[in-house]
């Protein structure tokens, strides 16, 4: 997993509540093994017509967000079945980081796990954010996660609280197998002490 420390992006506002899984990643496309070539499947049936043709209305199709990487949400994003998938497709499509008043609990869990920083933020400060990512060309934020803190281009800042084993595996960049594998001395003792 990569290391994650700050990231300074366009932000595209989905300006919708209890986004779930399967409007995240739609369940037709986790035939896949691997946990790339998810992203061109993101919001697959927000963001594509009946015919498969694109859907000028919907946000991410939009030419002002194109290549933003900080996502801006609404309550409960995350809900339904705990794919992992849907954060592959988020990191996939290109997303960072995922602001939003709230997170189902397991799709939170499983961004740190796939080097997603997911930031909850009280709901003026979401009101904030949806107001000037809808009306000011080239919005962007800065994400310093090392300092709990987001900046706008327009001298905003705000602190966010995160538990700090989930900050630091994100700086590190370790996932479940990387920190297993820096503790393989320890089992490999263990294992050893338990065979005797």
């Amino acid at each position: 997993m990569k290391q994650f420390t700050n990231v300074k992006a366009l932000v595209v506002p989905l300006d919708r509540i209890n986004v779930d899984t399967d409007q995240i990643i739609p369940k037709q496309f986790l035939k896949r093994i691997e946990r790339t070539g998810f992203g061109k499947y993101l919001f697959y049936d927000w963001r594509f017509m009946h015919d498969e043709s694109i859907n000028p209305d919907f946000i991410l199709n939009q030419d002002k967000y194109k290549n933003a990487e900080i996502l801006l949400t609404r309550d409960n994003f995350g809900s339904g079945s705990s794919r992992e998938h849907a954060p592959w497709a988020i990191s996939d499509y290109g997303f960072k980081v995922i602001i939003a008043p709230s997170f189902a609990d397991i799709f939170y869990n499983n961004c740190f796990k796939n080097g997603i920083l997911p930031v909850t933020l009280p709901s003026e400060h979401i009101d904030y954010l949806f107001d000037n990512a809808f009306n000011e060309d080239n919005y962007s934020l800065y994400v310093d996660l090392e300092k709990q803190n987001i900046k706008d281009s327009l001298d905003w800042s705000v602190n966010f609280e995160i538990d700090q084993y989930k900050k630091k595996c994100l700086i590190e960049g370790l996932d479940d197998i990387a920190i297993a594998l820096k503790l393989s001395d320890k089992i490999k003792n263990y294992e050893d002490a338990i065979n005797i």
